[in-house]
């Protein structure tokens, strides 16, 4: 457990949660691209497609292990939402309201610690949280119209596990992976890896 010294935001905050949700922004366009192309690998099952979702969700666990205050998971994903709409996702301008719920989720996860463990079960709830604000905000958007069994729960449930492994674990070993660089010696993140 680490314990964030202020929960006020520095200017590096800013700036690195803005280059965390941009760069996601152009990643979740490109993401989107790709999930059109792979459809007919989907086909003999197409709720099997949310194995993939995760990847939207990374910006909001990494956002929050990274920058460790209030509102970073909520800020990382939802700018990253809304840059991929300006870059024309398919989903156009509700990609923003659902990057906002979806933010929310990790939010509320490294809420419950009170912003003070930034460790793997806490970046696997985050992951399952922000993918369960992603699987409410789909049963009842975008797959209302599927059937119950055999498309929207199978969807719902994959996704929340895609966000836990991807978001959640994947997050978590970025996070790791960047501050072994010494990128993150400004962050908590950065000052808790092990120095050579």
């Amino acid at each position: 457990m680490s314990q964030p010294t202020t929960t006020r935001w520095r200017t590096v905050d800013i700036v690195v949660a803005a280059v965390i949700a941009v760069g996601f922004g152009v990643i979740f366009w490109a993401w989107g691209l790709l999930w059109r192309a792979v459809d007919p690998a989907f086909a003999f099952f197409p709720a099997s497609q949310a194995v993939m979702y995760g990847v939207w969700l990374v910006p909001a666990v990494l956002g929050g292990l990274v920058i460790r205050k209030p509102g970073a998971a909520l800020f990382c994903e939802a700018v990253a939402a809304t840059v991929s709409a300006l870059l024309g996702s398919e989903w156009g301008g509700v990609t923003i309201v659902q990057g906002l719920l979806q933010g929310l989720g990790a939010e509320l996860a490294f809420a419950a610690f009170r912003y003070r463990s930034f460790r793997l079960p806490t970046a696997l709830l985050a992951g399952a949280m922000t993918g369960l604000g992603a699987a409410l905000f789909d049963f009842f958007t975008w797959n209302a119209a599927y059937e119950l069994g055999t498309y929207r729960i199978p969807y719902a449930l994959l996704t929340v596990l895609s966000a836990t492994v991807i978001a959640g674990a994947g997050g978590y070993a970025l996070t790791k992976a960047l501050a072994g660089t010494g990128v993150l010696d400004r962050f908590p993140a950065g000052r808790e890896r092990n120095l050579v």
